[in-house]
């Protein structure tokens, strides 16, 4: 009897790993192309971007992935993702039935793999003082020898990950790069400082334009546009010539897509001091009229102040402090039924502006990014001059209007300049080959405008470090996605927009936002006294203290002591008060904290032991009540 169950279970044993070989056979087989993805963000399964840009491939691509197995054996994150990087890139092949061939290289030291690598620029990186080097990086071909090379795969990036293997296998189809032109007052693509005569960066967001497009710039100084342009993108223009203008305008009615950043107060714009040249103009606000004759105004002499959106600064005591003019744009904020912005979500700017839409317009605006309800119109003139941001909260009430920061303008439009020669010179028609449209004819607007210029400085939305001679930027914002985005859509290629940041920059406590806001809300009326009493009792204390001269500050009245003295005991009690009031802010935050606390430490583990208890009497109660069989 023994026996017979040995040998049962050794059969059993044997025909289960049988099945186990049957089964693994026929799935490499017949299910080897079949994918499950259960991850939360959807980490394996390409957008439809990416399966687009897949299905255009025309003919077959060599992908070359490198990674030094042997260097990163002590690298344990660096080669889990290296194992993200190759499943993804299986992916692709996998999509691509047959028209990507991905080779795997394993670059050893004095080996032809390493000189292929060098070959292809790839960055190798020291891992050791003995000298080794790691490469992880990505190169690829097309049929015309044609490269392009992901030099070093970053960690800290792989929320764009897809994005860049994708820009990558697209650069190699696209034959030609959509041309834009760039007109801007900023020094947005570097510049050389006149006082160390030390060339200065150009800005990230510039630099990732100049990847994907070819970027053809125009000096402020110029009378007409390049030809052949597919995009024009104008940064805070002011002073341009009419026949510019007039040249921008015959562009935008014949077909041409406009993208333009104006501004209030460009914060970017630091005027240099050159002891050889004449004084630099004061900041000035965006001037360019055609946006009225378009349908859209901005308010030169205010800056959208929103206490819902603003981000925390450091004030001029030291303090943490809500800027009022810095803000950080939400998905709440956006239109997300607008390609450029359905998949970002956070754009900050500073001091942008609010753009005003006329009512008598012929085309139709559609308002991409508003304020919330708690912002206010703030005067211009305070932002030249403020030195703390709690000045702006003084007399700040929200007026419950979401004001637009950002528009897109479409439809009909008529010539700005109906008597220019280039109208004249035809009658009643629109030529997009030349870009001429005569002084009757209805263009056609496809127009993005954006009321503030520094959501393009590398100030908010990037940081920027040096890795070995190169520049690296990791961005904690959405503004670069944001911008070629726009550029893209006007370009007429969306592939890559769905694509970008699908991974979060920040996920923000709403609660704990709209709890702060309410705090402030409440206890400002009170700071706001507090602040008045204590402006008050310092300029009497002045006068108090002024009055004195040589000969009577050693021999104060007894009036005069007292007074003295209550002022200084006055002005002491109200900044008592205001830090009260300012830790009251608080309050409210920490006991939420508290509440949280409590729920995750004690309420939640208590609930689950007296659930585990009751079980256990239930089953005892079962066991009890059973009848007994004998």
């Amino acid at each position: 009897m023994h026996m017979s169950r040995n040998v049962y279970s050794g059969l059993g044993l044997v025909l289960l790993a049988v099945a186990f070989l049957v089964f693994t056979l026929v799935n490499n087989l017949w299910f080897s192309g079949a994918r499950l993805d259960l991850t939360e963000n959807k980490l394996y399964t390409l957008s439809a971007g990416s399966e687009a840009i897949i299905g255009r491939i025309d003919e077959p691509l060599n992908l070359y992935f490198f990674f030094s197995e042997k260097a990163s054996q002590d690298l344990t994150t660096l080669r889990a993702y290296a194992n993200r990087v190759r499943e993804l890139l299986q992916e692709y092949e996998l999509l691509a039935g047959g028209k990507i061939r991905l080779t795997l290289v394993d670059p050893e030291p004095f080996s032809e793999a390493q000189d292929q690598a060098a070959a292809f620029g790839l960055q190798a990186v020291p891992v050791n003082n003995a000298g080794d080097e790691l490469y992880f990086g990505l190169a690829a071909t097309n049929a015309l020898d044609d490269q392009q090379v992901i030099g070093f795969f970053q960690p800290d990036k792989e929320e764009f990950l897809e994005y860049e293997i994708s820009k990558l296998i697209q650069n190699l189809q696209v034959i030609e790069k959509p041309r834009i032109g760039l007109l801007s007052s900023l020094k947005m693509q570097g510049d050389m400082d006149m006082n160390t005569f030390a060339s200065t960066p150009g800005w990230i967001v510039a630099d990732q334009l100049a990847e994907a497009f070819d970027i053809e710039s125009i000096g402020l100084d110029a009378e007409t546009l390049p030809e052949r342009l597919d995009v024009l993108m104008l940064v805070h223009p002011h002073n341009l010539s009419e026949p510019l203008l007039e040249s921008i305008d015959q562009f935008a009615l014949a077909g041409g897509r406009v993208l333009v950043f104006v501004d209030p107060l460009a914060e970017a714009q630091v005027p240099q001091s050159n002891p050889m040249m004449p004084a630099a103009p004061a900041k000035l606000p965006s001037d360019f009229p055609l946006l009225s004759h378009w349908g859209v105004v901005l308010q030169a002499d205010k800056v959208l102040g929103d206490a819902q959106q603003a981000l925390t600064v450091g004030g001029a005591d030291g303090q943490p402090i809500r800027h009022l003019g810095i803000l950080g744009m939400q998905q709440e904020n956006f239109n997300l039924d607008d390609v450029t912005l359905s998949s970002l979500e956070t754009l900050n700017v500073s001091s942008a502006g609010i753009l005003d839409l006329q009512e008598d317009r012929t085309t139709t605006i559609e308002v991409l990014i508003a304020s919330s309800e708690f912002a206010m119109p703030i005067d211009r003139i305070r932002f030249e001059t403020l030195s703390d941001p709690a000045d702006l909260q003084m007399d700040f009430k929200a007026t419950g209007i979401r004001y637009p920061m950002a528009v897109r303008i479409t439809g009909p439009v008529v010539t700005a300049y109906p008597d220019n020669d280039m109208a004249a010179a035809t009658d009643g028609v629109n030529d997009a080959a030349t870009g001429v449209v005569s002084a009757g004819a209805m263009g056609q607007l496809n127009v993005i405008v954006v009321a503030d210029t520094d959501i393009l400085s590398d100030r908010l939305w990037v940081q920027v470090q040096d890795f070995f001679g190169q520049r690296i930027a990791s961005p904690w914002a959405n503004n670069g996605d944001f911008v070629t985005n726009a550029v893209e859509n006007l370009a007429g290629s969306s592939d890559l927009i769905s694509i970008r940041s699908r991974g979060r920059f920040s996920r923000p406590f709403d609660v704990v936002q709209d709890l702060r806001r309410e705090a402030e809300a409440r206890y400002l009326t009170s700071a706001n006294d507090l602040q008045a009493q204590l402006a008050d009792t310092e300029r009497q204390l002045s006068e108090l203290q002024a009055s004195r001269d040589e000969q009577t500050q050693l021999s104060m009245s007894p009036e005069q002591e007292v007074a003295l003295l209550q002022f200084q005991a006055q002005k002491l009690r109200i900044r008592k008060e205001l830090r009260d009031v300012r830790h009251q802010l608080d309050k409210d935050i920490e006991a939420l904290g508290t509440t949280l606390k409590f729920i995750n430490i004690a309420l939640l583990p208590l609930l689950l032991v007296l659930l585990l208890m009751a079980i256990h009497y239930v089953r005892r109660r079962r066991v009890f009540d059973e009848p007994y069989a004998p």
